[in-house]
C-alpha cells in the first residue's frame, strides 16, 4: 500500500464504550439497545435523528437509552448541549477536540462519555462512517457527514454491493468558498439530505462577509481611539458584547490589528484558556491594561426581536470603570436592517453603540450557495418555530427557497420509514391512558374544544399530549369552525328566537356539544369509546370543508331569514339594555333578581362578614379610615366581590354608578337566563337620570370583574360603550388596558386573545379616540415611533430606586420579594397593599400614564 493511502478507519462501537465507561466509573448498568434497529421514539425530532441509525445530534433532551448510546454534539452552545450536565450517564458523546475540552471543564461531564474526534478524518462507527470538517461557526464546531448502509443489516443487493445513504447534518456553520475545498464535503455532493442551520432562511438576511465587519469594527477603534493615546487616563472605553462561547475571531483581530490587549472577566478567561486562548498573551483580566473591554452579550442591549439600547447600564460602566466615553459593538446578524446601511449605529450623549452585522450563522445567499454546492435530494430545516415535524407549515416554506438546487421527493417523510407510525401508538394504548391524556390535554386548551376533537388531535400525534398541543395552536381557526356549525345547529333545536344563542365556550349553555360540568369525564369518554380510534389523513380544515354543501347553504339562508340565528342577534342585542340608576344619595339602587342560592339573604353583621375584603379595598385604594363605611356598604352590595366594588368605586368617582344586578348576572351562573324588567322602553326620571328596563339574555360568564368579563365577551355581544368602565368625554381609565392585559396572559387561545384586545380597542375608538395611538404605544412597549429613536432606558436600579422612595421600604425587603415573586410588578403591587395615604390619589388615565412615560425620558435623557 502507498504511503499516501488512509490508514485503515478506527470501528468504533459504541455499546461498548458505554458499558465500559459505566463499569469504569462503578455506575449501574443501564438498559442497552435493541437489535435488530428499533423504531425511534415519537419525542426525537426528526431533524436531529440520522435516518436508518441511532445516531442523534444536539438532541441530549431526548436520551433514551432504550433507543440510544450514540449522540453528537455538533459545537458547544446551550441551546445545541441542552440536556447535557455533571450528571450524563446516557450514552457516548461524539465531538471536536475543543468540544471535549469545554464539556469537561464547563460541564464536569466524565471524561468517559466523551470521545473527541479529528477532523477530515473517517472513522466507522457502528456501521456507518463519519467525518467531521470545520463549521466555521464558534471554536470547536464541526459538520458531521454520515455514510449509512442502505439497510439496517448490511445486507447486499442483487450485485452483491452494499448500497449507502449519505446524509449531512450542518450542525452552526457559515458558508465560505474555502468549503468546497474539502475533499470530504466534496464526496458528499448528491447526499440523499442535508440537515441545514436556517437561522437566516429568508432573503432579507444578506449580512455582509466576516472580514468586511471586521474590518469596520477595526476602523472604528483606530479612528475614535487616536483620543486614548499620549494621555495619561483614557477617555474612551471600547465595549465588545460577546456569548460565553462565540466571536472570538473578532477579540483576535481586534488585538493583532490595533495592538491592544483584550479586557476579560475571570469566567470568560477559564473558557478563552479551555480554547487554546491563555497562553497567548492577547487576553488580560487587569482592566487598566487595556481600553478594549469583553462585556456579555445583553449587557449594551436586547437584540431580539429588534436591538433595544441600554445606555442606562452603559453610563453605569462608565462611571465604574473611570471613562468620560463608551463606544459598544453588537456583532450579530440580528441587528442588520436591509432598508438602512449596513453599520447602524445608536448614539446618545457620550454613548454610541454600533450594530454590526457580523454572524458566524450563514447568510440567505450563503445558505443558496452551499445547497446549490452539494445539489442534495432534499433540505431538511433545523432552526424555525416548528422543523421538528417533518411537515410542517414553517420548513415547508423554508424547503420551497432551494426548490431550484435540490432533487425534492413528493413525500419528505418515507426518509423516516423507521419513525412510529401514529396510530399503531395509539391503538396500543389503553383506555385508561387515553383518558388520562385527554385530562392532560383539556388543561391545555380551550375550554370550546370538544372530546371529539381533543381524540382527533391525540390520534394525529399518536397520543402525545406536547405535539397534539401544537397541532392544535397551528390549526386554531379551522377547529374553532368546525364547532361554529355545530352550535348554530344546537341553537336552532332549541326552538325559541327570544334566547339568545350561547357561544361555543359557554359549556353551560351547551352541555350537548362542549364539555359539561354535569357530565363526568368517564361518561363522555365511554360514549366515545366505541369509535375505532385509526390516524386520519384529512386535517382538519379539509374535514371542514368537505361538510355538505346544501346544509351550508341552508345556513346561509337561515342566517338571513331566522330571527334565532346568532347573526341576527349583533345589531339588536343590547337596544333595550337597562342603563344606571343614581339616587339623590348616590349610592346604587339594586334591582332584585331571583338567584336559585342559598346566598339571597346577608348575613347580619356584614362588617365582620367582609372584614378582610374591606382591609384589601381600603389598601387598593389608598385610602383612610373615613372610606371604610362607604366600602362596607360597596361590599354588601356586591356580596364581597373586591373587583365589582372596585368597578362600582372608581366609576362613582366620575359621576357614574354601575348597577351591580346587572353586573350580578354576568358573574353568577345560577341566574335565570331571561331577566325580564318591562316593556323595554326608556324612560326619563324627575332627576333627569336615565332608566331603562329591558328583557335581555345573560350569559353565564366566569366569576370576576365586571368590566374584565365584558372585555371577554365576543365581538358580536360586545358593546363599546354599553360595556366599557367610563362614558364619552371622560379620558379613558388606564385600568381598561391593565385589565385587558391580565385576561389576555391567562387566556391560552389565540382567537380568544385577539378577540379581548379587538373589544378593546373598539371601545377606546368609540368614546376615547385621542386615547387610541398612546395605546399602541404601550401595548408596544414603545413611547414614540421607531423613526425618533426614542427609548425610556429605564433599568432594574432605577425602579427599585423608585419603590425604595414611593412605598418607604428597604432595597434588602424589595430584593427578598422580587427572589419570591420574580417580577418586580408583583413586588410594587405587594408594597403598595401595606401603604396607607391620607387621601386616596386620583385613578390613573392612559393619556397621563403615558404622558409621565415621555416626561421622564426627556427629564432624564441619559
Amino acid at each position: 500500500m502507498s504511503a499516501s493511502k488512509p490508514s485503515q478507519p478506527l470501528n468504533i462501537t459504541t455499546a461498548a464504550l458505554h458499558r465500559a465507561a459505566l463499569s469504569g466509573l462503578s455506575l449501574p448498568p443501564d438498559p442497552q439497545p435493541t437489535f435488530p434497529l428499533a423504531p425511534p421514539p415519537a419525542s426525537i425530532p426528526h431533524s436531529k435523528l440520522i435516518p436508518k441509525t441511532r445516531f442523534i445530534v444536539d438532541g441530549f433532551k431526548h436520551a433514551d437509552t432504550n433507543f440510544s448510546v450514540s449522540y453528537f454534539l455538533s459545537h458547544f452552545h446551550s441551546d445545541h448541549y441542552t440536556g447535557l450536565s455533571s450528571q450524563w450517564s446516557k450514552g457516548i458523546i461524539y465531538c471536536s477536540s475543543i468540544t471535549a475540552n469545554l464539556l469537561h471543564q464547563i460541564l464536569k461531564i466524565p471524561r468517559p462519555f466523551i470521545l473527541p474526534l479529528p477532523l477530515s478524518q473517517p472513522l466507522i462507527i457502528d456501521g456507518a462512517e463519519v467525518w467531521l470538517v470545520d463549521a466555521n461557526h464558534c471554536p470547536g464546531a464541526v459538520e458531521f457527514l454520515f455514510k449509512v448502509p442502505a439497510s439496517c443489516d448490511g445486507g447486499a443487493g442483487s450485485s452483491g454491493v452494499v448500497t449507502y445513504e449519505k446524509y449531512v447534518h450542518t450542525g452552526d456553520f457559515r458558508y465560505c468558498d474555502e468549503m468546497k475545498n474539502e475533499s470530504a464535503l466534496s464526496e458528499f455532493i448528491g447526499a440523499d439530505a442535508v440537515f441545514l442551520d436556517t437561522t437566516y432562511c429568508n432573503p432579507k438576511f444578506v449580512f455582509p462577509s466576516q472580514e468586511e465587519s471586521i474590518d469596520y469594527i477595526v476602523g472604528v477603534i483606530e479612528r475614535i481611539g487616536v483620543e486614548n493615546e499620549g494621555v495619561a487616563a483614557k477617555n474612551v472605553l471600547f465595549l465588545v458584547a460577546t456569548y460565553v462561547i462565540g466571536k472570538e475571531r473578532i477579540l483576535v483581530e481586534i488585538s493583532r490589528r490595533c495592538k491592544r490587549k483584550i479586557h476579560v472577566s475571570g469566567r470568560k478567561m477559564a473558557v478563552l484558556s479551555a480554547l487554546g486562548f491563555g497562553e497567548n498573551g492577547v487576553f488580560t483580566e487587569d482592566e487598566l491594561e487595556s481600553d478594549v473591554h469583553v462585556v456579555g452579550w445583553n449587557v449594551l442591549g436586547e437584540t431580539w426581536p429588534y436591538f433595544r439600547p441600554n445606555f442606562v447600564k452603559m453610563k453605569e460602566i462608565m462611571s465604574e470603570r473611570g471613562y468620560s466615553k463608551v463606544v459598544g459593538f453588537v456583532p450579530t446578524g440580528w441587528t442588520y436592517e436591509v432598508k438602512r446601511n449596513k453599520f447602524a449605529v445608536r448614539s446618545k450623549d457620550s454613548f454610541e453603540i454600533h450594530l454590526v452585522p457580523y454572524s458566524e450563522h450563514s447568510n440567505y445567499d450563503e445558505l443558496r450557495e452551499f445547497v446549490k454546492f452539494l445539489k442534495p435530494k432534499r433540505v431538511i430545516p433545523t432552526v424555525g418555530a416548528d422543523v421538528e415535524k417533518v411537515d410542517s407549515k414553517h420548513a415547508l416554506s423554508m424547503r420551497k427557497h432551494f426548490t431550484g438546487d435540490v432533487e425534492l421527493e413528493d413525500d419528505i417523510k418515507s426518509s423516516f420509514p423507521q419513525q412510529v407510525s401514529a396510530s399503531s401508538n395509539l391503538e396500543d394504548m389503553k383506555e385508561n391512558n387515553v383518558e388520562k391524556s385527554v385530562k392532560e390535554l383539556r388543561d391545555c386548551l380551550p375550554s370550546w374544544v370538544t372530546l371529539c376533537q381533543m381524540l382527533d388531535l391525540l390520534t394525529a400525534s399518536g397520543g402525545n399530549v406536547v405535539e397534539a398541543v401544537s397541532n392544535f395552536y397551528e390549526h386554531e381557526t379551522e377547529f374553532h369552525e368546525q364547532v361554529l356549525p355545530s352550535t348554530s345547529a344546537s341553537f336552532t333545536s332549541l326552538g325559541s328566537s327570544e334566547n339568545q344563542p350561547p357561544l361555543p365556550f359557554e359549556s353551560q349553555n351547551v352541555k350537548g356539544i362542549n364539555r359539561s360540568e354535569d357530565i363526568s369525564f368517564s361518561q363522555n369518554f365511554k360514549l366515545s369509546s366505541s369509535v375505532n380510534i385509526k390516524k386520519s389523513g384529512v386535517s382538519p380544515g379539509k374535514r371542514k370543508r368537505n361538510l355538505d354543501s346544501k346544509t351550508k347553504k341552508r345556513t346561509r339562508a337561515d342566517s338571513t331569514g331566522n330571527s334565532s340565528d346568532l347573526k341576527q342577534y349583533r345589531i339588536t342585542k343590547f337596544f333595550n339594555k337597562k342603563m344606571p340608576v343614581v339616587s339623590e344619595d348616590c349610592k346604587v339602587e339594586v334591582e332584585s333578581c331571583n338567584f336559585n342560592d342559598d346566598q339571597s339573604t346577608l348575613p347580619v353583621d356584614d362588617t365582620k362578614l367582609y372584614e378582610e375584603e374591606v382591609n384589601q379595598f381600603v389598601q387598593i385604594v389608598s385610602g383612610g379610615e373615613s372610606l371604610r363605611s362607604y366600602a362596607t356598604t360597596i361590599l354588601e352590595k356586591t356580596k364581597g366581590d373586591i373587583n365589582m366594588a372596585l368597578d362600582i368605586y372608581y366609576n362613582d368617582k366620575n359621576g357614574t354608578t354601575i348597577d351591580v344586578n346587572d353586573s350580578k348576572r354576568y358573574m353568577e351562573s345560577e341566574c335565570p337566563s331571561r331577566v325580564s324588567s318591562g316593556d323595554g322602553d326608556a324612560l326619563l326620571s324627575e332627576n333627569n337620570k336615565l332608566e331603562t328596563k329591558s328583557d335581555i339574555f345573560s350569559p353565564a360568564l366566569p366569576k370576576g370583574n365586571l368590566s374584565a368579563n365584558y372585555i371577554s365577551l365576543p365581538p358580536e355581544r360586545y358593546s363599546p360603550t354599553e360595556h366599557a368602565c367610563w362614558r364619552k368625554g371622560q379620558p379613558a381609565p388606564y385600568i381598561h388596558i391593565a385589565r385587558t392585559f391580565d385576561l389576555v396572559e391567562e387566556e391560552k387561545g389565540k382567537l380568544k386573545a385577539t378577540s379581548m384586545l379587538c373589544n378593546m380597542f373598539r371601545s377606546l375608538l368609540v368614546l376615547s379616540p385621542e386615547d387610541v395611538l398612546p395605546t399602541v404605544y404601550l401595548c408596544t412597549n414603545k413611547i414614540a415611533p421607531e423613526h425618533e429613536n426614542l427609548e425610556l432606558n429605564i433599568g432594574g436600579s432605577i425602579v427599585v430606586a423608585a419603590l425604595e422612595e414611593a412605598c418607604g421600604t428597604s432595597r434588602a425587603k424589595i430584593s427578598n420579594l422580587y427572589n419570591s415573586l420574580g417580577d418586580l410588578g408583583d413586588v410594587a403591587q405587594l408594597c403598595r397593599h401595606t401603604q396607607t395615604l391620607l387621601a386616596p390619589p386620583s385613578a390613573l388615565t392612559i393619556q397621563g400614564v403615558f404622558s409621565v412615560l415621555r416626561k421622564i425620558r426627556y427629564a432624564f435623557p441619559s
